[in-house]
């Protein structure tokens, strides 16, 4: 994009410029005046007409001089702005080009980026866009999404190495990479064992994010909790927003032989709800490549998921749910293809501080709607220690007992652990 816009903005420079110096042509400039008059004054009884003639010409012949001036440097600034987009386009494409990406490659680009400085004053699009910078910048990304490509672990690796030098939203996966100065997600293990012998989780050590819900969040939220009120025969508490949906949840998860398929089918019915009886049809069609009944041979027979589903939906999905997990953006999956999500700092588990309601209530009937009601995998992976959760459409999910990255037992902080003794929970 940088590319795109700088190249627009040299447009906007030529076009500036050029009417300035047409400017130029049908003004005087005050000094050129001053002059001009003093000809006139010293020069009136004996060259009156030729005077004259002199003070129209003089601005004239001036004017021409900044004309040509203006013209030169603006070819210059033009040519000094398309080599400035050039070689930045060049430098991307080479280092997105490369193959068998080692880690020292990726140190190398980001010492480059550390040392970027711009001192050429008269390019004035590579000041304002850093082209160098975004090129380098964009090349990095490809060049760890390579790597990611060709093996994971060296991915993770580099990434983990390289925390306190790329910003967090540059990585193109999170999923197992750590915060600077905390451990890792991927190794996460439960160190302390509570009263009755279960072993804990450890508790998300980073600040909690303070969250600011849009009218549409609100509005979904609302009706999202009349859904759930629904489909669990429980009054709407009266506790607002995320806090009262998360008293629904927990009264419904400690319901006396509560089950865990029990809250997955509850809160599948309340995604069903809420997406309405159009939309599941349509993306079945357009994204999942199933064919609708017509009375056909070919009725259901599933041709996709379409090549851009997962992708597409990467970038729909934070809109619509951001009311129940917060801020979102898109990012690769775990194999380095487009079509990965990943919540910043997920709402609905800070809130609750809930292992249980996470896997139950979010993790595994997401999965199960978009592979059954949707016809598109889904992995839903949240991390415990950071609150980050990564979402990967297209990407067929593994059980939890099956998942070494999803970490056994409960939650320390969780305000659920001493009621839940006894229940279905304690598998989990």
């Amino acid at each position: 994009m940088a590319f795109i816009a700088a190249s627009f903005n040299l447009v906007l420079i030529i076009l500036t410029i050029n009417s300035e110096t047409s400017l130029a042509f049908t003004s005087t400039p005050s000094s050129n005046i001053v002059n001009s008059n003093v000809i006139h004054s010293t020069n009136h009884h004996h060259h009156h007409h030729h005077h004259h003639h002199r003070r129209r010409q003089l601005p004239i012949s001036i004017a021409k001089m900044k004309s040509d001036d203006d013209g030169d440097d603006v070819a210059n600034r033009i040519k000094n702005e398309f080599s400035a987009v050039a070689s930045a386009a060049k430098l991307a494409f080479d280092l997105s080009s490369k193959r068998n990406i080692k880690a020292e490659e990726v140190v190398k680009v980001c010492d480059d980026i550390d040392a970027l400085t711009t001192t050429d004053t008269t390019a004035l699009l590579a000041n304002d866009w850093n082209l160098k910078g975004s090129a380098l910048s964009f090349g990095r990304r490809n060049m760890l999404i390579t790597m990611m490509k060709e093996d994971y672990d060296a991915y993770v690796a580099t990434a983990s190495f390289l925390s306190n030098r790329i910003p967090r939203m540059e990585l193109p996966n999170v999923q197992d990479v750590p915060y600077p100065n905390t451990i890792s997600a991927a190794t996460t293990t439960t160190t302390t064992v509570g009263d009755d012998g279960l072993p804990l989780v450890a508790d998300c050590t980073l600040d909690d994010l303070k969250f600011e819900d849009s009218l549409l969040d609100k509005l979904l939220l609302s009706i999202f909790r009349i859904l759930v009120a629904k489909n669990t025969g429980q009054p709407n508490p009266e506790a607002p927003g995320i806090d009262g949906l998360l008293e629904q949840g927990r009264r419904f998860m400690l319901t006396p032989g509560q089950t865990a398929e029990a809250q997955n089918k509850m809160v599948y019915d309340t995604l069903g709800g809420l997406m309405t009886p159009v939309l599941p049809p349509f993306y079945r069609i357009f994204m999942s490549g199933i064919v609708p009944k017509l009375g056909t041979d070919l009725d259901g027979k599933q041709f996709g998921p379409w090549f851009y589903a997962p992708w597409l939906t990467s970038f729909v999905t934070p809109t619509f749910f951001g009311f129940l997990v917060g801020p979102s953006y898109p990012n690769n999956r775990k194999d380095g293809q487009p079509g990965g999500l990943v919540v910043e700092k997920c709402k609905f588990l800070q809130e609750s501080g809930c292992k249980g309601l996470c896997l139950n209530q979010c993790k595994l009937p997401a999965q199960q709607f978009f592979a059954e009601e949707l016809g598109l995998p889904l992995t839903v992976s949240p991390n415990f220690v950071t609150q980050e959760c990564q979402w990967s459409f297209g990407e067929v999910p593994l059980s939890p007992e099956e998942d070494p990255s999803f970490p056994k037992g409960c939650l320390s902080g969780c305000q659920s652990r001493e009621a839940m003794a006894g229940t279905f929970a304690d598998a989990y």
